[in-house]
């Protein structure tokens, strides 16, 4: 009897050990304190996609030629988006440009970076950055990477109401970016699959930037169609094998890019409930992602590596906000920005015409 006693005694004593000890481990976890974007980081920055996007070389265009009359320079092919090796890059490099402008003018004191766009952004460009999607051998180019990305300069242009240049320029784009809206809408019906890679051709990528241009200018036709069949592509989906990530040349991770997307369609409850299902352990305190390292930034490919340590901080940081704050995922974040964030520089081209996009925007996600 007393034997029973003494064992059910040193059962509740530690259980109670274990409760206090978890209690004790909650109230360890705190917030890091965040990087923010100030002037020295956001000159930093700006630096790399100021020099790249009149840089025509080297490039790689990503065309299918269908006679000997497309064989033409990059910028005569595509009179703005021709600089920082392709095309999606040049693209993603004006919204950085167009980002840090909106937010310290003082960068831009002699008007001269506003004088380049404004040598590159015109009607004629556009027309003729038009004709190439428009070129049978090439309906499908830079999708849906490209596409939303350009829909993400778009929006910031937009977004810019008290800027005249910037209304003028987004006015200029709008034919291209309608165009790319109507080939989502014909493309999306046909995806029967999501494609999940690590890399340009991941779907959740593109939409979740897709669906944020048609929020911020209230295109609802356009935001009910990514939710759609964002849901219809992964609302099943779950136990993402997300511990055989990273693949060696990711820059994005197919589970959290599934995940953040999936947090800007759903409702929150519902999310959490369909992410115990997608990635059961993300809750947890204990949950665990290491930032990824680079052996050779001079490598196009293994450099990647740096962006999937942003792309990654991007999507912890939207997910824990959506799941009301869980203080390790945003301290993950935190740990993947900083991690790469360092290596952010011109000594080698194959980093530099990108990464600094990537660094910024998961900057501003963590600091929403």
């Amino acid at each position: 009897m007393w034997k029973r006693i003494i064992l059910l005694s040193s059962i509740v004593f530690l259980v109670a050990c274990q409760e206090q000890k978890e209690v004790k481990s909650d109230k360890e976890v705190t917030l890091m304190e965040k990087p923010e974007l100030n002037l020295k980081q956001a000159e930093r920055i700006l630096e790399l996609p100021i020099n790249c996007i009149v840089q025509e070389y080297p490039n790689k265009l990503g065309q299918t030629i269908g006679s000997e009359k497309d064989l033409k320079t990059p910028k005569e092919l595509r009179p703005i988006f021709y600089g920082c090796f392709d095309w999606h890059s040049s693209v993603h490099g004006y919204w950085s440009i167009v980002k840090l402008l909106k937010e310290f003018p003082e960068l831009d004191s002699d008007n001269a970076i506003r004088n380049t766009l404004n040598e590159h952004i015109t009607e004629e460009n556009v027309a003729t950055e038009l004709a190439f999607f428009r070129d049978e051998n090439n309906l499908n180019f830079e999708r849906t990477y490209g596409w939303a990305w350009l829909f993400t300069l778009q929006k910031e242009l937009t977004e810019w109401t008290e800027d005249a240049d910037a209304q003028k320029w987004a006015e200029y784009l709008e034919p291209l970016v309608q165009e790319l809206v109507e080939k989502y809408e014909v493309y999306l019906p046909k995806l029967t699959f999501p494609i999940r890679t690590g890399t340009h051709d991941n779907t959740a990528f593109g939409l979740s930037l897709s669906i944020d241009y048609a929020r911020s200018i209230g295109n609802n036709e356009f935001e009910e169609l990514i939710s759609t069949h964002a849901k219809r592509l992964y609302e099943k989906d779950e136990n993402c094998p997300i511990t055989y990530e990273p693949s060696g040349h990711d820059f994005l991770s197919p589970c959290l890019e599934e995940a953040y997307l999936m947090s800007k369609v759903l409702p929150k409850s519902t999310f959490s409930i369909w992410i115990d299902n997608f990635l059961p352990k993300i809750k947890n305190k204990n949950f665990e992602l290491i930032p990824a390292e680079v052996t050779d930034r001079s490598d196009g490919h293994l450099v990647h590596l740096d962006g999937l340590n942003f792309s990654r901080a991007t999507c912890l940081s939207g997910i824990a906000q959506a799941l009301n704050n869980n203080v390790h995922l945003e301290n993950l974040a935190i740990e993947h920005l900083e991690h790469s964030l360092q290596n952010i520089s011109d000594d080698h081209y194959m980093g530099s015409h990108w990464l600094g996009t990537f660094a910024l925007y998961a900057l501003q996600t963590i600091n929403k």
